[in-house]
């Protein structure tokens, strides 16, 4: 009877969800166009997609940095694409962990102290298209997640490798594996990811394209997080190029989408 009464609740309110942050035709549209390979996804899944969208959108709050204007069509292009990577994991508990996401206009130079050894403090700039921290905010810039241009090179993608990050962190540890259901899970896990890492490395050294951005060689949880990108923006080259990588995160996303590719 509880049980029953809790799911009837829980119901209702993702039905006031829904209606609150339903996106317009017109918004899902343009979204679609500017981000093809959302399209990736079958028929029925993007439907799934759209609804988890508004879900999204409800649960979580948009932050617009020195008068960034939030118009509809960035909140939404944030989430179809931040709920691209969990449109089978679920929404719940992938995402429990934070509610704030800040977003720039552009992208975001932030100042940094490293201590070395002799334990002098050394102070750096980085330039930031965005970046996950445990516990929240997501910071996202606007002008690195849609430019109006098509690919060239490794897959880039903002926003998915931020929240591929969220995914890693949630076991508390950002270090490229994500929570897996046991400890074989995660040794098998990790056995290919390091192995994968290292022929990414191996690809750049030689000065070879690759499918996956260089920047994954700076350590596992990076590698994670732009081979995230690949998975989902250009499947087939990733699929094709480091197939075991591929195999690995369709076990773990539940999606195939080099199968798709061509319905977009």
């Amino acid at each position: 009877m509880f049980t029953r009464l809790r799911q009837a609740l829980e119901q209702r309110r993702e039905a006031r969800a829904l209606q609150r942050r339903a996106i317009p035709d017109a918004i899902w549209q343009l979204t679609l166009r500017r981000f093809p390979f959302l399209c990736f996804c079958p028929g029925a899944d993007l439907i799934v997609l759209r609804r988890m969208c508004s879900l999204f959108l409800d649960s979580k709050e948009f932050h617009g940095v020195d008068g960034f204007e939030l118009r509809n069509d960035i909140v939404v292009a944030v989430a179809a694409q931040a709920c691209l990577p969990i449109l089978k994991l679920g929404l719940s508990p992938c995402y429990d962990s934070f509610v704030g996401i800040v977003m720039h206009a552009d992208t975001v130079v932030a100042l940094r102290e490293t201590v070395d050894a002799s334990g002098v403090v050394h102070t750096y700039e980085e330039a930031l298209a965005g970046e996950a921290v445990e516990g929240g905010p997501v910071m996202l810039s606007w002008s690195d997640i849609y430019d109006g241009k098509g690919p060239a090179g490794p897959a880039y993608n903002v926003v998915i490798h931020e929240f591929a990050h969220v995914l890693d962190m949630q076991d508390g540890e950002a270090n490229g594996v994500p929570m897996l259901p046991n400890l074989q899970a995660q040794r098998h896990w990790l056995a290919v990811l390091e192995t994968e890492f290292e022929h990414l490395c191996r690809l750049v050294d030689r000065g070879m394209e690759t499918a996956i951005d260089p920047y994954g060689c700076v350590g596992l949880e990076e590698f994670f997080a732009v081979a995230s990108e690949a998975f989902f923006v250009t499947p087939w080259i990733l699929k094709e190029q480091q197939p075991a990588m591929y195999r690995l995160l369709v076990s773990y996303y539940l999606q195939d989408p080099a199968e798709h590719v061509h319905r977009a």
